[in-house]
């Protein structure tokens, strides 16, 4: 249990929480460089190899301007969401790619970023804004964005609930990502795939 508030102390899952140079909690900088080094990768394979992306709703036709992390700081400051849904949004996320088969791409990230994150919202916190400011931080309409959020559930089976382990077992692996553990695979696909049991 000392290990565990530790750890997300150290992530700033905690209210005395760890915070980079920009007051951005140091979980959501570990999440941005996760995913960034798995869509740099699968680009990479996707460009060197004959093998072709599953095309998505979340798919758009131009990379957006702002990085990963810019992305994650803006919904961040603007969402008020608690830090917790960000690492429940990644495991959505895993989760997604699994049953869809897609790549994460500088082409789909971002939408997928932002639709998981208000699932997530939703399902965690006690209040939560509704679509249609969640799809202005976002940079997308509000019918793309309810679009998106159907569209992720129904891939999701509606099984929101994360385990307590699987939260755990997540912070672990992004904790080790800041250089303790180098063997861990960066793209999501090594995240656990043990589907939630229950919603509330």
């Amino acid at each position: 249990m000392a290990a565990e508030s530790e750890t997300f102390m150290a992530l700033g899952l905690s209210d005395e929480s760890s915070r980079g140079g920009s007051g951005t909690p140091r979980v959501l900088v570990l999440i941005a460089s996760v995913l960034e080094k798995s869509l740099q990768k699968n680009e990479k394979l996707l460009t060197t190899s004959r093998r072709k992306d599953a095309i998505t709703i979340f798919h758009g036709s131009i990379s957006p301007t702002l990085s990963i992390r810019q992305y994650i700081e803006r919904v961040f400051k603007y969402s008020r969401c608690s830090t917790s849904c960000f690492v429940v949004a990644y495991i959505y996320i895993n989760k997604f790619l699994q049953q869809t088969d897609a790549y994460l791409t500088s082409l789909n990230a971002h939408r997928l970023l932002i639709t998981s994150i208000m699932v997530a919202a939703k399902f965690l916190d006690d209040e939560c804004y509704d679509n249609a400011y969640y799809a202005r931080i976002g940079g997308v309409s509000t019918a793309e964005m309810n679009r998106m959020e159907m569209k992720f559930l129904f891939n999701l089976d509606f099984r929101l609930h994360v385990t307590a382990e699987v939260f755990m077992n997540c912070c672990l692996k992004l904790e080790n990502e800041s250089g303790e553990y180098q063997n861990v695979q960066a793209s999501p696909s090594s995240w656990p795939r043990r589907r939630p049991a229950r919603q509330r």
